[in-house]
């Protein structure tokens, strides 16, 4: 269904595991090429409050290019989510797939993110609870749902909703892929 399909994992320190490897391997048991890029070539992920596993990552971010890829996922941890809003590569990262209408997927804390990459305005999207003011703040309609499908965006509150983001992801995905294609095959 995603076969080719190349999607960029943006994570740091403190990402929680589960919303990193979980939806990772869904897209990729679908056929898409993930890259997980992050500030740094290595990061450490978390199991809520405790250390869990180091990851590699595939590439930076000074050196990762939001035009090689054609989605974004962004797992959530609120540790990770608090550090790359600060990242001017990552909150530009986004800015770029959203502007071009590609999918972005966000989980948990990640979409502290895109309210700091100022993208949230007008836009329905759910997280985890402590983050409705912050998006409401900036314009942004929170609600309290397992998964919401806002035109290019699903968003997800925690890790208990992960099956209902996968099956989510995997079909805007591949719609937005659909989409891309046919608008290539219309091209002079």
């Amino acid at each position: 269904m995603l076969k080719g399909q190349r999607v960029a994992i943006i994570a740091t320190d403190g990402v929680e595991k589960v919303e990193l490897t979980l939806p990772r391997l869904a897209l990729e048991e679908a056929g898409a090429d993930t890259m997980l890029i992050a500030p740094k070539p290595e990061i450490q992920s978390m199991k809520h409050d405790q250390r869990d596993e180091r990851f590699q990552a595939d590439m930076t971010l000074a050196d990762a290019h939001p035009d090689e890829f054609d989605a974004v996922l962004l797992p959530g941890g609120a540790l990770n989510a608090d550090k790359l809003r600060m990242e001017t590569a990552a909150r530009e990262f986004v800015q770029h797939i959203d502007q071009s209408g590609k999918p972005i997927a966000a989980i948990c804390h990640a979409p502290w993110l895109l309210v700091s990459a100022k993208l949230v305005k007008g836009r329905r999207l759910t997280s985890y609870y402590t983050l409705q003011d912050d998006i409401a703040c900036a314009g942004g309609i929170w609600e309290d749902r397992e998964v919401i499908v806002d035109r290019n965006w699903v968003t997800s509150r925690k890790p208990d909703d992960i099956p209902a983001l996968d099956r989510e992801i995997t079909t805007l995905f591949a719609r937005a892929r659909a989409v891309q294609g046919k608008a290539r095959a219309e091209m002079p």
